[in-house]
């Protein structure tokens, strides 16, 4: 009877022990929060029914509104790759070294970290899915930068020159972790699926999962029943570009439903901080016809789209839910805030530190904001668009604070009495424009301190040879960059530079090409076009290539190098071997017609042999 009573008494305690073990097992699993973000390309803030636009369907978005903190007057950068390096680091785009969206300014600088290096380091999974937009080439990449699982296009959209030959937004080729996957599907519905196949693996585990769709930018390729939503409403209402936006936009709805039904299923939506946002203003959400003076689409009263300093070109949504962490009801937010403030702001929610060697975070954490500790944030903050190679002072700027925006340095404007800022009130507010003069001032020397500092590519590594250059980041004077691949297809004209950094000493082979190794086509060759019987759904037929007629090759390392070499017929290549020094240097490589006529080699493609 005693044996059986201290039986009993065992099996309680290990009962107790293990009950105590799985509660501090299910404590630990849930101690932090998931992650998502989902950050579209192009789309406005006028772009969402929910923020006034009676026409556009996004019913799944709508929803998520009624049931997420808003920050109404939220900031990003007016173009794709700044909004993302500020995203990423909590800092002004312009000292991280991303102004541009081509040309070699939109890399990411080496000692920059990321917020996918702070949620790593914090013990996160990371994935990433869709479009980077800082960088294709090492130690740029996102799975250079804290991604751990990437599936990603190339450049700055599907089609352009750094992404995979021929893709079209249809059953195309990305890459997954660097290296070339063929996907079936629209291109929305693949990132959306690769990255519910990331949480679904890591349900168990804290994950950080960022889903940057190339949609809705152009072209503006889109399955054919989502046009079909759009495509009787009249000519009045929206064009025929505008309905295929739209249409792209509604399909990117209907797959952020799919995310968030599998956030339930999978038992996961309370503990998981969801978060939509845009990269910048619309770029077809409002068109205005100056000849029949009619305006189509929605831009919320704004002025301004994607590219601009007014404010239709920068403000857009950005709402935030976290049901754990009680934000989960729909409450707007007018201060003024920034895509900058989302790094620290989620250090704090998930109680982690910001990256391991850090540089000074510009943005601030908004959770005294959320948990109205602090109703203002007492700031200004400043946006612009450069998209030069040498960044100007006050070029497509704005200075905000407030419902001041003072608009390159001489334009000020008052939002609350006046949103699309048709009424220039600076006469009769100098201290007002003294005082934000001020401000740009010291922030221009701040963010100035690199300017004259190039970005590097780096050859000659084990880990990644060859290398593969483009057209899309070469250093030009003249604005001449072929960064999409209908320019290559039309044989468009570019030169300019590559800063590269040769790290290793020794033999080099050199291939000059009009396109891209994958493609296995010769330089001369022309290309047919694609058209829509054959893809349905494209904007536009994908014209056939121009014969370019090239007939020697040259390259150019320096003043230490300079080689040249006949175009053989129908080689798919221009072929060099050249000893490099170690050490940075700026490289061209051009190719020559018959008449001397130069361009710029489309693609180079270096191997330390």
């Amino acid at each position: 009877m005693k044996f059986i009573k201290l039986a009993v008494v065992v099996l309680v305690i290990l009962a107790s022990c293990t009950a105590k073990k799985e509660t501090n097992s299910i404590s630990e699993k849930n101690s932090k929060p998931n992650v998502i973000i989902v950050i579209t390309d192009d789309q406005g803030y006028g772009d969402v029914g929910a923020l006034g636009n009676t026409i556009i369907k996004t019913p799944n978005i709508d929803d998520f509104h009624k049931e997420s903190y808003h920050l109404t007057d939220f900031h990003v950068g007016p173009t794709c790759a700044p909004t993302r390096s500020g995203l990423m680091t909590g800092r002004y785009a312009n000292s991280t070294g991303v102004w541009h969206t081509v040309g070699g300014w939109s890399l990411l600088r080496e000692n920059e970290k990321t917020m996918a290096d702070m949620f790593t380091e914090a013990g996160y999974k990371t994935g990433a899915f869709g479009k980077w937009h800082l960088g294709d080439n090492y130690p740029f990449r996102p799975e250079d930068r804290g991604f751990q699982e990437t599936v990603m296009h190339g450049g700055g959209g599907v089609q352009q020159t750094p992404d995979y030959w021929n893709n079209t937004y249809f059953n195309d080729t990305y890459f997954h972790n660097g290296n070339p996957q063929k996907y079936e599907g629209y291109c929305t519905d693949v990132f959306f699926g690769e990255a519910i196949s990331f949480i679904e693996l890591n349900k168990d585990k804290p994950f950080f999962c960022y889903i940057a769709p190339n949609a809705p930018h152009g072209p503006y390729n889109v399955p054919v029943e989502y046009y079909n939503l759009y495509k009787d409403l009249g000519e009045d209402v929206l064009d025929d570009t505008q309905k295929r936006f739209y249409g792209m936009i509604t399909n990117v709805d209907d797959n952020f439903g799919k995310l968030r039904e599998t956030l339930k299923n999978l038992n996961i939506a309370d503990n998981t901080i969801l978060i939509f946002m845009t990269d910048n203003g619309t770029s077809s959400g409002f068109h205005y016809n100056k000849n029949k003076q009619i305006s189509t689409g929605y831009n919320a009263e704004m002025r301004g789209t994607k590219g601009s300093e007014y404010e239709g070109g920068h403000r857009v949504p950005f709402f935030i839910q976290w049901k754990d962490g009680n934000i989960s009801t729909s409450k707007d937010f007018s201060q003024l805030t920034a895509q900058l403030d989302i790094l620290p702001t989620l250090a704090e929610l998930c109680g982690i530190e910001l990256p391991k060697n850090h540089l000074a975070i510009d943005g601030q954490s908004l959770v005294p904001l959320f948990r109205e500790e602090s109703t203002n944030l007492n700031r200004m903050l400043v946006t612009d668009s450069q998209r030069v190679q040498n960044p100007e002072k006050w070029k497509n700027s704005a200075v905000m604070q407030d419902s001041w925006r003072l608009i390159n340095g001489k334009e000020l404007y008052n939002i609350s009495t006046d949103k699309s800022q048709k009424n220039n009130v600076a006469a009769e507010n100098p201290e007002k424009v003294a005082e934000m003069k001020a401000f740009y001032e010291n922030w221009w020397q701040q963010v100035s301190v690199d300017f004259d500092k190039e970005i590097y590519f780096k050859i000659g590594l084990e880990n990644v040879n060859p290398v593969a250059l483009t057209s899309h980041d070469v250093h030009s004077t003249i604005d001449d960059y072929v960064w999409n691949q209908l320019y290559i297809r039309k044989g468009n004209v570019g030169s300019g530079y590559w800063s590269v950094d040769v790290m290793t000493e020794g033999n080099y082979e050199i291939s000059l090409r009009r396109y891209p190794i994958e493609s296995k086509l010769a330089i001369n060759t022309t290309v047919n076009a694609i058209t829509t019987s054959l893809v349905p759904g494209l904007q536009f037929d994908i014209p056939a290539g121009k014969q370019m007629h090239f007939v020697s090759a040259e390259i150019k390392f320096g003043e230490a190098i300079n080689q040249k070499t006949t175009v053989e017929k129908d080689a798919v290549s221009a072929d060099f071997k050249v000893v490099l020094k170690q050490g940075k240097t700026k490289m061209n490589a051009s190719f020559f017609n018959a008449k001397g006529e130069k361009n710029v080699a489309y693609y180079v493609y270096i191997t330390k042999v």
